[in-house]
């Protein structure tokens, strides 16, 4: 399997970014279950990793509040552009934005939180992840979200999954537990499958 490829990322999210939205509303419901596990409170750091188009800023201001902050970091510069109209369109002054790879990101620390929804290609990059928690405090929350494929009872599902997954991912690779690289990093993990096996929630805290 090949490794993630961000200017092929960049490619189709340009493509993706006017329906993001859209598309991404029947995930919506997994979206706040995933945030819920952060616990955030008022005035923490919380990181949105690939943040896309913004759609979990809402949910991460309410249990920072306006006190707190929130940093979204998004190779797409088309997606980051949506972000920076939804920010400005919300009036959030606390939401900062950074158009980077996660690789080489400049992310101000140190974090009391991190959110990874829906974010396989950092997911499987060890620079990514290095770059990441080494910004994040011991103790901090991290929450993840994503596809992965079913049990092997349900194989069958999986030539769906993978079609689904493809067009939004640059590599398949460890699509059978896509949490492993990052659960080494944490101190606790725990984790739930959700929408009928093919995908999962997982939270824990950084060592």
């Amino acid at each position: 399997m090949s490794a993630p490829d961000p200017q092929l990322a960049i490619a189709r999210y340009r493509a993706h970014a006017p329906g993001y939205d859209a598309s991404a509303a029947r995930t919506m419901a997994l979206r706040r279950r995933t945030v819920a596990k952060l616990a955030l409170e008022p005035g923490q750091t919380v990181l949105d990793v690939a943040c896309g188009t913004g759609l979990s800023f809402g949910l991460l201001r309410e249990g920072v509040g306006a006190s707190g902050r929130i940093i979204g970091v998004e190779l797409s510069p088309d997606m980051l552009a949506l972000a920076r109209e939804r920010c400005a369109r919300e009036g959030w002054g606390n939401v900062t934005l950074i158009e980077s790879a996660m690789e080489t990101a400049e992310i101000p620390g140190p974090l009391d939180a991190i959110l990874f929804h829906f974010t396989h290609d950092v997911l499987r990059s060890p620079a990514a992840l290095g770059r990441i928690l080494s910004a994040a405090r011991p103790g901090a929350r991290v929450a993840v979200a994503g596809m992965k494929l079913a049990p092997w009872w349900l194989a069958p599902a999986n030539l769906v999954v993978r079609a689904k997954a493809r067009p939004y991912m640059t590599t398949l690779e460890g699509l059978r537990r896509p949490w492993d690289l990052l659960e080494g990093h944490l101190a606790t993990f725990a984790r739930e499958s959700v929408l009928y096996g093919t995908g999962y929630i997982g939270w824990g805290v950084v060592r």
